[in-house]
């Protein structure tokens, strides 16, 4: 079972900016494709950005498009979300996700234990 493990959250004002890793603990087909997810208080979980980490293709939600850039690093098998901009509905748990095809919209197979962001008004 590969484990996601995320780090970067916390306290921001808005407009400001964060970054959030997630490590992944080895390289599978499973974890070629690697994304990330938000829940904020009383919502749904929702889509924010995804990668293909063999070519770089990307997606992202129209919410976070032109604000938020997420890349990846094969050699240290990390993946990362640059939030800049940042609003108050921003604030949300962070969880970093993995599986195959989901840059594509297909469903994650593997979930990080989630790491909180808050961006102050």
């Amino acid at each position: 079972q590969e484990q996601l493990v995320e780090s970067g959250g916390g306290l921001v004002q808005a407009g400001g900016s964060l970054r959030l890793s997630c490590a992944v603990s080895r390289r599978t087909f499973s974890t070629i494709h690697m994304g990330w997810f938000r829940q904020a208080p009383g919502k749904e979980r929702e889509f924010v950005a995804a990668i293909m980490l063999t070519g770089g293709y990307t997606s992202y939600a129209d919410s976070v498009k032109g604000r938020f850039t997420i890349s990846g690093d094969n050699a240290k098998n990390t993946m990362y979300l640059q939030m800049n901009s940042l609003r108050p509905e921003d604030t949300a748990v962070y969880y970093c996700a993995a599986g195959s095809g989901l840059a594509f919209g297909r469903p994650p197979q593997h979930w990080g234990q989630g790491t909180q962001v808050t961006v102050s008004s």
